[in-house]
């Protein structure tokens, strides 16, 4: 491997600077993840437009989000290995390669089928992105800067989120659907450009071969798993759904097992896909459960919240996709200031207020009727935010900071894997919670009111989770080695 392409990170760590080479790297990832998180979003709005254009069925239709989630939650389990073995800038390429040419191929989609593919392949480049920036950041930052630099990844998960509907209900008022991806394509393809021109790779390259066992195990596993949460959702809505969900579960189930058993077997050797020996430390557990009730909540909330305000409050697209943007805008604000903070104080004095604002947030939804304002949710998904603004940046960087530095890929790929899942869990159990509550009002089940019951009810068990959060939340401690502890 020449000097050109392979970054020594003994040089990194020598202090608290980082090189201008270094900026460039960790820029042009932030840049390439805005993008493709970016990307998630705009489609939740445009799913019962695209339904009704393409002429197919909801529950048809649903299989665009369904497909992403899917082909994600298979692929970033893979992504420890491949960060270890494939050179950053190769990986870099290969995943905004893909991306872009599923953004372009959606673009020019004659149909439903080809529409369904170029999300999956969307999706492939999609996985990999947030593990490799953080991996990258986590071996490139001294620890002495991680909380501030993980408060710029928080810029780029919590903006581009809230952007996305916004974004698209404009779009759909005024060009139509394939704009969406339109307008994502030339910026992907410019990430795709400069990423290629100014990456290099920042970590060894291992020359252990992949286990084919696990693979499998792994596809199955996670796709099981995930397919069955969403169905839960699906047949909640549709009152039925294509597969019976107790294969998806037991299959899910039977190859997590066995895949869990693989890894245990083959992290001794090094070899493992995804090596479970992350666990083996405290606070990274700790801070990886908190982030899965966040994300839960969070994804929950951010797929009841659009479809009550379309449904029982009558705002439009453009209307809907604005409840989101302020809060957003806040959470990308108070990233960098969050992570200063956590660099001179530690977690705690971020996590607990942090966690209580999420469950404020919560709580707030729970009062909403078919009079709610879009002003109360407005207030509501801010509060909720701020909170997760608190909460993400100090779990992510104590959580990943507290293992080994070999190990950083193969936590990165477990949060980002778990947080589909949690993403998947978050939004069935909601979905099918108001879809009960508004079945069983004695009301015609579409009716506002109807969904309303079903949203109070749904913000009751977020509450309770939030409170969860807040428990778990205070045994969140600062890593021994980092500064300040």
């Amino acid at each position: 491997m020449t000097e050109s392409t392979h970054l020594d990170t003994s040089e990194v760590v020598d202090g608290d600077r980082l090189e201008r080479r270094h900026l460039h790297v960790i820029g042009v990832l932030l840049v390439a993840n805005f993008v493709v998180i970016l990307n998630e979003t705009v489609m939740s709005i445009a799913i019962p437009v695209l339904q009704v254009e393409l002429g197919v069925a909801p529950s048809v239709g649903q299989w665009l989000t369904t497909a992403f989630m899917l082909t994600m939650a298979v692929i970033i389990p893979l992504t420890g290995y491949l960060i270890q073995r494939i050179q950053t800038r190769s990986l870099f390429v290969l995943a905004m390669s893909l991306f872009t040419a599923g953004t372009l191929l959606a673009f020019v989609a004659p149909g439903f089928g080809v529409l369904l593919v170029a999300r999956i392949v969307q999706a492939s480049g999609t996985a990999i992105m947030l593990p490799l920036l953080m991996t990258t950041i986590m071996t490139l930052v001294p620890p002495a800067r991680r909380g501030v630099m993980m408060g710029n990844i928080s810029i780029v998960i919590a903006v581009a989120p809230a952007l996305g509907p916004t974004l698209s209900g404009f779009i759909l008022d005024h060009f139509g659907w394939r704009w969406i991806f339109g307008f994502v394509a030339p910026i992907a393809l410019c990430a795709l450009v400069i990423g290629t021109r100014f990456i290099v790779s920042v970590a060894e390259i291992s020359d252990a071969r992949i286990d084919l066992l696990s693979v499998p195990l792994a596809v199955l596993g996670f796709g099981g798993l995930v397919y069955g949460l969403v169905g839960i959702g699906e047949s909640a809505q549709e009152g039925s759904s294509t597969v019976p969900l107790w294969i998806p579960f037991v299959v899910g189930a039977v190859a997590m097992a066995g895949f869990v058993l693989r890894q245990l077997r083959l992290q001794g050797e090094d070899r493992a896909l995804l090596d479970l020996r992350v666990f083996g430390s405290r606070q990274f557990t700790i801070s990886v459960v908190a982030m899965l009730l966040g994300m839960g909540t969070m994804m929950g909330t951010f797929i009841v919240v659009p479809y009550f305000a379309q449904s029982a409050i009558m705002l439009d697209a453009f209307q809907t996709g604005l409840i989101t943007l302020p809060g957003g805008l806040l959470m990308g604000l108070a990233g960098p200031i969050v992570g200063r903070i956590y660099d001179k104080r530690g977690p705690l004095v971020l996590v607990i207020p942090g966690s209580v604002s999420v469950s404020i947030g919560v709580w707030m939804l729970t009062t909403v009727d078919t009079s709610t304002t879009i002003w109360w949710l407005l207030l509501s998904n801010m509060a909720l935010c701020v909170g997760l603004a608190a909460t993400f940046t100090p779990l992510m960087t104590s959580g990943l900071g507290s293992i080994d530095p070999h190990m950083y890929s193969h936590g990165s790929a477990v949060v980002g894997t778990l947080q589909q899942v949690a993403g998947a869990a978050g939004t069935a159990l909601f979905i099918t919670v108001m879809t009960i509550v508004a079945s069983g009002s004695g009301l015609p089940t579409e009716s506002p009111e109807a969904i309303a019951d079903g949203v109070r009810m749904v913000f009751v068990v977020a509450g309770v989770l939030s409170f969860v959060l807040v428990a778990v939340c205070c045994f969140v401690r600062k890593p021994a080695d980092a500064p300040g502890h």
